[in-house]
């Protein structure tokens, strides 16, 4: 390219940038923290909402996450939670793992596409919000701690969509009216066994096949109230396992939030 056209192409890409700065500092342009799009005013685009919700238009069980045949209104326990009830305090979870959630959790997780994170953390914030509605206690978690990746797994895929999430929970949930910044312990929860994907295995394998491949840090979660967070929560029995561990190196309560339910 020649000098002059270079100098061209230059000045034009400064006064784009120029025109950004201008506009976002003096103008007072808002953008949707989620998808980028310039807003009205601070906060989710009309579009990321109305996403939002779609994703999880009924109540699913709260100490499974399963949703019902038929819709409801108001979160209730399921007959199997009754007689046997999970470990954790309270399951939420943002939708069924369908549909565009699911097609964005694939390419979240498979493809790369970090940039959707922002959009599947502010589902997975408005289902809390809701929820914590309903049971305060959900309101007074400390800490999030993301289900762990064994390091050849990590060292494979490159990141851990858990712990990525988990940031993006944590600032959506302290920009909440009336919110704070939970801690994000990355280290509370280490997977110590490596095991077959769980996705890889029938739904009756998966319990004995993920069984004591987690540890603790009691040093972080002792006495404490956690946030347990997964993307896809299938059978349940990977978060049983993680907040197993938890209970047992002293954490005071365990909760989870979970992007989909399969």
């Amino acid at each position: 390219m020649p000098p002059g056209a270079r100098r061209v192409v230059m000045h034009s890409a400064l006064g784009t940038m120029f025109s950004a700065v201008l506009s976002a500092t003096l103008l007072g342009e808002s953008r949707c923290p989620e998808c980028g799009r310039v807003t009205a005013a601070p906060g989710p685009c009309v579009h990321c909402r109305a996403s939002a919700q779609t994703f999880a238009p009924d109540e699913p069980c709260p100490g499974c996450g399963e949703f019902p045949p038929v819709p409801r209104a108001q979160a209730i326990l399921c007959g199997t939670c009754r007689m046997k009830p999970r470990p954790w305090g309270r399951v939420v979870v943002a939708g069924r793992y369908a549909g565009e959630l699911r097609a964005m959790l694939l390419a979240y997780k498979f493809n790369h596409r970090l940039d959707l994170g922002r959009r599947l953390a502010g589902a997975a914030v408005a289902a809390y919000a809701r929820a914590a509605d309903a049971c305060p206690e959900l309101a007074c978690v400390e800490g999030l701690a993301p289900v762990p990746l064994h390091r050849r797994r990590l060292f494979w895929r490159g990141y851990n969509q858990s712990r990525e999430i988990c940031r993006l929970i944590a600032a959506g949930l302290a920009a909440e009216p009336g919110g704070r910044k939970p801690a994000v312990w990355s280290g509370a929860l280490a997977r110590v066994r490596s095991t077959t994907p769980q996705m890889l295995l029938a739904r009756e394998a998966r319990a004995e096949n993920i069984k004591g491949a987690f540890r603790a840090d009691a040093r972080l979660v002792r006495g404490r109230r956690v946030l347990l967070v997964d993307d896809i929560m299938t059978t349940g029995a990977t978060l049983e396992e993680c907040a197993l561990a938890l209970l047992a190196a002293g954490a005071a309560r365990v909760d989870v939030l979970a992007l989909a339910r399969a």
